[in-house]
């Protein structure tokens, strides 16, 4: 996976900010997805229908990145090309590889040539990113009970959803499907053959290291969760009024990295934690929140007798308040559950 504990971003020179990251909505803790234009190479569903032409048949790879890291998103890439390509283009020419091997310049660098109309990379491939956010991760993960929405499952239905942008959506001809995956390899198969019949797919462990097309996906969605981390780091020293010498930095983001688990006790807030670049539903955050100074706040119970005087009575001081029932609540804030 392209899952690998890299470099402190903040100090990486060498980024190249890609389409793929959205400021806006990483910064409003919104997840989102990104596609490319159809290359100039591929012919898709809808052109060849309109020209009277053949589709051109694609080979696609999806790999993430950023599964592990209590700080920023989780990033899925899916990457596509013409199948006569896949290796003279990906693997000869350019020395794709499971992003985990490359430098971060190497990366930058691969990833710039994807985006700069001209070059080959640009004119003959396509990607798709779909950035979860660190707090959409974190709800998802800490609803009760059955509604639970696990970090599999939201990993699963990123998968899909860029497979049918690409396929569904933009008329691309995928033929060959292939998938980097974490668990059991036949059962995460065996459901996407049931969502994509017409595909053939194949998920296999170190997919990364295997196939082109996933390579350039650990690629692709590599330098956009680093670059998604800079713009979601220099946000919050913009909040605080620092520069990145005098705050020390954040490290890479994993919980086992002591210069992110520092950054994380210097900058807790004592009732809302942290901003959207965290994912509390990760034990480093729960502990810390609820074991190591976490304040506690206790609630009031909405009980039928005498809530709606105490709710005229603290609602009357406030201009424009309303002394409706749910009025009480926005007073006191929102619980703690739907905080973290």
């Amino acid at each position: 996976m392209a899952d690998d504990q890299s470099p402190d971003i903040s100090q990486d020179s060498q980024c190249f900010i890609p389409p793929s990251v959205d400021s806006a909505q990483l910064l409003s803790g919104e997840s989102y997805a990104y596609y490319t234009p159809c290359p100039a190479a591929i012919t898709s569903r809808a052109k060849a229908s309109r020209d009277g032409v053949e589709t051109t048949p694609c080979v696609l790879g999806v790999d993430e990145a950023g599964r592990g890291p209590v700080l920023g998103p989780m990033v899925y890439g899916a990457f596509y090309l013409p199948m006569e390509l896949h290796h003279s283009l990906l693997a000869e020419k350019h020395s794709f590889d499971d992003s985990k091997v490359l430098t971060p310049g190497v990366r930058a660098s691969l990833m710039r040539l994807l985006n700069t109309p001209g070059q080959d990379l640009f004119e003959s491939c396509g990607y798709a990113i779909k950035a979860l956010s660190a707090r959409d991760i974190g709800s998802g993960m800490m609803r009760p009970g059955t509604a639970v929405y696990n970090l599999n499952a939201q990993a699963m239905d990123a998968t899909i959803e860029i497979i049918r942008g690409v396929v569904e959506d933009r008329g691309v001809d995928v033929r060959e499907v292939y998938i980097d995956t974490i668990g059991n390899p036949a059962t995460y198969q065996s459901k996407l053959e049931r969502i994509f019949p017409t595909l053939k797919i194949t998920v296999a462990k170190k997919a990364d290291s295997l196939y082109p097309c996933v390579s350039a996906a650990s690629v692709a969605a590599k330098v956009t969760r680093d670059v998604a981390l800079e713009v979601l780091y220099e946000a919050v020293l913009h909040a605080q009024q620092s520069d990145g010498a005098s705050a020390g930095g954040w490290g890479s983001g994993y919980p086992s990295d002591s210069k992110c688990v520092g950054w994380l006790r210097r900058n807790m807030d004592p009732v809302f934690g942290w901003g959207n670049e965290c994912r509390f539903s990760w034990g480093t955050a729960k502990e810390m929140i609820e074991v190591k100074g976490g304040a506690r706040v206790d609630w009031p119970v909405d009980e039928e007798d005498g809530a709606g005087q105490l709710s005229e009575f603290l609602l009357a001081s406030g201009p424009g308040k309303s002394s409706s029932r749910s009025g009480l609540g926005e007073w006191y804030g929102q619980r703690q559950a739907e905080i973290l």
